[in-house]
Formats: structure tokens, C-alpha cells, sequence
């Protein structure tokens, strides 16, 4: 819904700012030369409004396409240099033109399309120096920026009162000179800097300086070329205002960016690693929750260790009572990687708590033998639930030691090792138990599917449902179903027996209801047509009761039928009634007499009256004398609580049938189902 709002403000924004560039393109070819002040107030107003609806269109939209900062300075860069092209080859078309009260239909014609073309690019370029602004800050700063574009505005508009008075101009200096101001502090906001890697800050390096160059010259063009600066300024004072300012603003944002970058170098190295190791760690994570294989585990974690560690080889062992085995080697052979264990470890007695760095080379194989030699060992324990199942090495041929960071990133990854390790157990010692519950698990996902996840929300009728099985599934049911805008349908049922097959045959049910309820409008006729239908699935052991009712949320009229099912009670007043019009289960009998047998009642509801459907789950819990619930139990906390939401209605059932059955377990599922008409709403 939120992602809908914002498409259609950006529509109308688009839309609002192609108008007004329609209606300014008119008046500059209908009024070339602003003759009165009139006119020129008017085309600066066109003026701005193009620019802002430009603006707020622009900014949206690449705030929902931004990928990466490059990418935008790239966008920028090319229509500045743009506009520089623009401005080499106007020169030569019109340098030669009578650009005075005579100009020709043409050359106005050119010069109203340059300035479109002018003030499309700078606002693409503004709002691309917004998104870097904003870009990865922490702390809200809406408020600099929002200021800064106060004073763009405000040195906008001065240009009028130098139209009445050209004297009056230093108002219009004084705002430029406080929005460059603004400018210079707003372009010290880089911190997206810091994230990039040593590539993309050497990129940046190079593009910076361009930019930079690029933005002063088109700058200074615009103020020291004449023919620029009367096609622009004959336009429209105040957009070669913006132009100039927009141009000082790329000239010093890319120069900062420059000299930032620059400081951000010798960083750059320890944050391309510390960003390997996190993406590496993530990459892991979801290895480990994804992938049970150890070996492939294995394989990965040596892999990464050996790039994220600056390690030339890495291999993992795993530990046991008997042994230690080789599980995975990277960049060593498994002969030295073996040896050099054995030499570590030996018997197994020199275990290692804490990651440990060795550096002699006496346990190394000898290079005559064809091994390889290192200078330094890291060896990281798989450590779970203070258990060492195994170790993680990795080994270096130069000289310099691993360093404190390296050997916490080695101590990481042997972490997640011993994780994947203790996963994978987990995993082989579950396999066969869960093959045993693999067809539990197959109901469980039935049943989620076939209840429904929420109940239906109307003006005057408030509904509440829960549902409690006895076991891991459960063989009641209740569903609703929208007939029309007035109209909804309703089914509480309940199969017998319990388990999985009563809610195999629950889900058969749902399915029948569901499709039913769509072409019958008649409780009667549609329980008549569940039981016909219920014939070729149920066997004489298995029967369902069932509640069919429709309530109209305009009058609040209730229409049911009953098939075999616990009564509906209903709660009006200071009265509640045990409403129990006739009806055989559904599956019992499949002869006419079973049509015979149901009755359709009609209830109209008044304010505030209550309608409970519930299973005999409620009215047959048993407490330790074997005593039930009962029906009166249930009629007493339904009076005392009316006046109450139905969800609180609700909670008192189950903490009173909770207290009562508290020392026997749950013998068959309970459903709740309660509709509250609220006429007055």
C-alpha cells in the first residue's frame, strides 16, 4: 500500500511538472521578450514551479533506484558534461545571431529548448548531490539540507526585486553568497565514502577530479560567456541563478569528495578485509543453516580462512575418542597436512583451549622430502559446549606473524566449523525421527492451511476465533467465507476421532465447504450437498458434525442449519439461550431422511448480542474426578463477561477450562468461535 502512495505521488509529480513545463514553453514563445515586470514575475514563478515538481519527481525516483554512489556521480558527470557539449556548439549556432528584439523564430525557438534542456539536467544533478548527501548517514540531517534549499529558493526569487530596482541587488548577493556557504558545509557530508572498497576509491579518485574540473569550467562559462549568459539570463534570471550555484556546488562537492577519498586510502586495505570477513561470516551463516554436509561445509570454511586470513593453506581435523581424522585441505597436500597434524597433536594429549600460533619450523616436513615449509602455524580448537571436537589450521610461508585480527577471524571461522559440525551430527542422529514424523508434519501444514490465519472485520460485527487441538493435529474446523458485500458464511465442524486421518478428512471438508459455499446461498441445501458429497470419501467409522450459518452484516439477520452439531448459544441481554434445531451428522445417513432431518432457524440479532459456536472439546473437558466442563459452566463465563471484547470473552473460556482440567490431560480439540452484532457501530 505505502509503495502504491508513493508511485502515485511520483506520477502526479511528473505529471504537475510536464504541465508546467508546457505552460512555460508557451509563454516564452508567445512572450520571447519580457517587456514588463509582469511578465517576468510570471515566467519566474513558471520558472521555479517547473523546477520544484521536477525536483520532487526526480529525487523520488532515484531514491528507490539507487544501487551505488559510482553510479549516481557517473549520471551526474555525464550530463555536466552534457551541458558543457551544449554550450560548445550553441556558442557556434547562435554566436552569430541577432539575439536582440529581432531575434528570429528559430533561434527563440533554440534558446527556450537549450533552457528546458538546462533545467532538466540541473535538477537530475541536484538530486543526485541530495542522495549522496543522505547516503549511509547515521544522524538525521534533513534539517542542513532543508535550509540549504530555503536559500536556493530565496536567491531565486531576489532576482525580481532587482527588476523594480536594479540598485537593490545586494539582497541577491547576500543569499548567494550564505547558499555557497551552505554549500561548502553540506558537501562535507561523505561518511558513503568510507564504505567503498580500494578499487572504487581509486575509481573515485580519478572521477572527482574530472567532475571537479568539469563543473568549474561550465561555471565559469556561464557567468564570462556573453552568449550563455543572455540566452540563459533572457529566459529567466533566476535559472541562471540555479545554474551557476548548481555548477559551484558540483565544483566543490567533487573537490572534497577528492581530498576525502585521498585521506580514505591507507584505510582502505583494512576495511576491504574487515568487509571480506563480514560477507564471508554471513556467507557461512547461511551455509550452516542451509547445508548439512560437513564435508562441503569443511571444503568452504578452509577455503575462505585461507583468503579472509592472508594464509597461504588451511585444512580442518575432526576429534574423537580414537582418533584424529583429516577432513578437508586447502592448498596442501593430505600427506603433510597429516604429518604436520600428528606433530602438533601427536597422541592427542596437547590439546589447545584458545587459538595457538606456532612458529618454529622443527614439526614442518622437509623440503628434500617434497613437503612444503611454513613459518608460522595458527591452530583454532572446534570447541562445543566446552567440548573440542576438532581444529581448525591455517599456515603461512612468510615470516610475519598472524596479527591479532587474523587470529580472531581464523578463531571465528573455526567457531562456525564446530557449529556445522555439531549441526550435522544433530542432523544424522534426527534422520530417523524424522521419518517418523515426517506424515505429523504433513498434517501439521494441512491444518495450518485449512484454518484460517484471520477473521473477518466488519463495522457492526466483531468475530473471534481460536482453535486447540488435543494432539499435534486435530479433526475440528471453522472457516468463513465473503458471499457478497452483506453476506458471510460460516462453518464450525468437528470429525470424528482424532489424529491424522480425522484431519485428512478435515481438509477433504474444507475443500467441499469452500466450493459449496460459493454457488449455494442456503444453509440447508448446502449441508444436504456437503453429505452427498461426503459419501464417496467417508467410511461407516468416521462421521462429521457441522454448523452452516450466514449472517447479513447490513441487518443483522442469522441464517443456520445443524447438522449433529453442539448447540449455538445465544447471549442477549442478561439471557443466554441454547438454540438446537434438529440434524444428523453429516456421513451417518445418505438417504433422503437425512435431508429430512435438518431445520434451517432464522435469528435476528439485536445490539450487542452474542452468538458462541464451539466443539464438545469445551463441554466434555474433564477435570480428575472425571466430572465435564459442562454446559452451564460455559453459559455462566459467556454472562459474566459480555460486556467484554470477544477476545477477552474467549481467554476467560480457556483460563476457567485450563483451571478446571488442570490435573487431566486434553481428551479432544476445543474451537471457539463467538460473533458479537454491534448495531449501533
Amino acid at each position: 500500500m505505502r509503495n502504491q502512495l508513493k508511485n502515485i505521488s511520483r506520477s502526479r509529480g511528473l505529471e504537475n511538472a510536464i504541465l508546467l513545463s508546457i505552460l512555460l514553453f508557451l509563454f516564452n514563445m508567445i512572450f520571447p521578450l519580457h517587456d514588463t515586470n509582469v511578465l517576468a514575475i510570471i515566467n519566474e514563478l513558471l520558472v521555479f514551479l517547473s523546477v520544484f515538481f521536477l525536483y520532487h519527481y526526480v529525487h523520488q525516483f532515484l531514491n528507490t533506484k539507487v544501487d551505488s554512489p559510482l553510479t549516481l556521480i557517473l549520471n551526474a558527470g555525464i550530463l555536466a558534461a552534457l551541458i558543457f557539449f551544449i554550450v560548445s556548439i550553441a556558442n557556434s549556432i547562435l554566436g552569430s545571431a541577432d539575439n536582440s528584439r529581432g531575434i528570429g523564430f528559430f533561434n527563440s525557438l533554440f534558446s527556450v529548448l537549450l533552457a528546458f534542456v538546462f533545467i532538466g539536467s540541473i535538477v537530475y544533478i541536484f538530486s543526485t548531490f541530495r542522495e549522496l548527501f543522505f547516503l549511509r548517514q547515521k544522524r538525521d540531517l534533513s534539517t542542513f539540507f532543508n535550509t540549504m534549499l530555503v536559500f536556493f529558493a530565496l536567491t531565486f526569487f531576489s532576482n525580481i526585486l532587482v527588476l523594480f530596482d536594479p540598485s537593490f541587488d545586494y539582497p541577491q548577493s547576500a543569499f548567494y553568497v550564505v547558499t555557497i556557504v551552505l554549500i561548502c558545509l553540506n558537501s562535507t557530508r561523505v561518511s558513503w565514502i568510507a564504505f567503498l572498497t580500494k578499487k572504487q576509491k581509486y575509481y573515485l579518485l580519478i572521477i572527482s577530479v574530472i567532475l571537479s574540473t568539469l563543473f568549474g569550467i561550465n561555471f565559469a562559462t556561464f557567468i564570462n560567456n556573453s552568449i550563455m549568459r543572455q540566452i540563459v539570463y533572457t529566459f529567466s534570471p533566476g535559472l541562471h541563478t540555479l545554474m551557476s550555484l548548481v555548477m559551484i556546488y558540483g565544483t566543490i562537492n567533487f573537490g572534497i569528495i577528492f581530498f576525502t577519498t585521498l585521506f580514505h586510502l591507507p584505510t582502505a586495505e583494512a576495511f576491504d578485509r574487515k568487509a571480506e570477513e563480514v560477507s564471508s561470516l554471513m556467507d557461512l551463516t547461511n551455509l550452516i543453516t542451509q547445508v548439512f554436509d560437513f564435508k562441503e561445509l569443511a571444503e568452504t570454511i578452509t577455503t575462505i580462512t585461507t583468503r579472509v586470513c592472508n594464509s597461504d593453506s588451511a585444512w580442518l581435523v575432526l576429534k574423537s575418542a580414537a582418533n584424529i581424522e583429516l577432513s578437508s585441505v586447502h592448498n596442501i597436500g593430505y600427506v603433510d597436512a597429516d604429518k604436520i597434524t600428528n606433530n602438533l597433536l601427536g597422541s592427542g594429549e596437547n590439546d589447545y583451549d584458545s587459538i595457538g600460533i606456532i612458529q618454529y619450523d622443527s614439526i614442518i616436513s622437509n623440503t628434500n622430502e617434497g613437503g612444503q615449509i611454513f613459518k608460522s602455524i595458527a591452530i583454532a580448537p572446534l570447541k562445543v559446549q566446552k567440548k573440542i571436537n576438532g581444529y581448525l589450521f591455517a599456515a603461512r610461508h612468510r615470516e610475519n606473524n598472524f596479527d591479532r585480527d587474523e587470529k580472531k577471524a581464523v578463531q571465528a571461522f573455526a567457531d562456525y566449523a564446530a557449529v556445522a559440525l555439531e549441526n550435522a551430527k544433530l542432523f544424522e542422529e534426527s534422520i530417523e525421527k524424522e521419518r517418523l514424523e515426517k506424515e505429523l508434519d504433513v498434517a501439521r501444514d494441512i491444518q495450518k492451511k485449512i484454518l484460517p490465519s484471520t477473521v473477518p472485520t466488519s463495522n457492526r460485527l466483531e468475530i473471534s476465533a481460536l482453535f486447540v487441538p488435543a494432539f499435534e493435529v486435530g479433526g475440528d474446523y471453522y472457516d468463513f467465507f465473503e458471499l457478497s458485500d452483506d453476506l458471510l458464511g460460516f462453518v464450525v465442524a468437528d470429525v470424528s476421532g482424532k489424529g491424522i486421518s480425522s484431519a485428512f478428512i478435515m481438509a477433504e471438508v474444507k475443500g467441499i465447504f469452500e466450493s459449496l459455499s460459493k454457488i449455494i446461498t442456503n444453509p440447508k441445501e448446502l449441508l444436504i450437498r456437503v453429505n452427498d458429497t461426503l459419501k464417496r470419501s467417508l467410511d461407516k467409522r468416521n462421521f462429521v458434525t457441522a454448523i452452516y450459518g450466514i449472517i447479513n452484516k447490513k441487518n443483522g439477520i442469522l441464517n443456520f442449519a445443524r447438522a449433529g452439531h453442539t448447540p449455538i448459544l445465544l447471549c442477549s441481554g442478561e439471557r443466554i439461550e441454547s438454540i438446537q434445531p434438529p440434524g444428523i451428522g453429516l456421513g451417518l445417513d445418505y438417504n433422503p431422511r437425512f435431508a429430512s432431518s435438518l431445520k434451517e432457524t432464522e435469528i435476528q440479532l439485536k445490539n450487542n448480542d452474542i452468538i458462541i459456536c464451539y466443539s464438545d472439546g469445551i463441554t466434555e473437558a474433564k477435570n480428575h474426578k472425571e466430572e465435564d466442563f459442562g454446559y452451564e459452566r460455559l453459559d455462566t463465563i459467556v454472562l459474566n463477561n459480555r460486556g467484554k471484547s470477544l477476545d477477552l470473552i474467549s481467554n476467560a473460556v480457556m483460563k476457567e477450562l485450563s483451571l478446571f482440567s488442570k490435573n487431566h490431560s486434553q481428551h479432544d480439540d476445543i474451537t471457539l468461535v463467538i460473533f458479537k452484532w454491534n448495531q449501533n457501530n
